[in-house]
């Protein structure tokens, strides 16, 4: 399956299982993403996000998405959106 980098992890809160997406593309709901990193290789089907704790639809490059994950992740892993 094809992916494209759409950007990295800038923080990890591991209480909650919530990462944060620095975009250098567009993301939305239904989306499926694949983290990546040294230690970490997850897939995970985008069903909500949020930007400035607010809920989102969608979001575009230059912005800063929470979303759910299921497991720990690191800082700098890259975001790919798989097509």
């Amino acid at each position: 399956m094809d992916e494209k980098l759409i950007g990295k992890i800038s923080h990890y809160f591991g209480k909650i299982s919530v990462a944060i997406i620095e975009l250098t593309d567009t993301l939305k709901i239904g989306d499926t993403i694949h983290i990546k990193g040294a230690h970490d290789d997850m897939t995970e089907e985008i069903t909500s996000m949020q930007i400035e704790h607010e809920p989102a639809q969608e979001a575009k490059a230059g912005d800063s998405v929470g979303i759910k994950v299921p497991g720990k992740i690191h800082e700098n892993d890259k975001v790919y959106k798989k097509k």
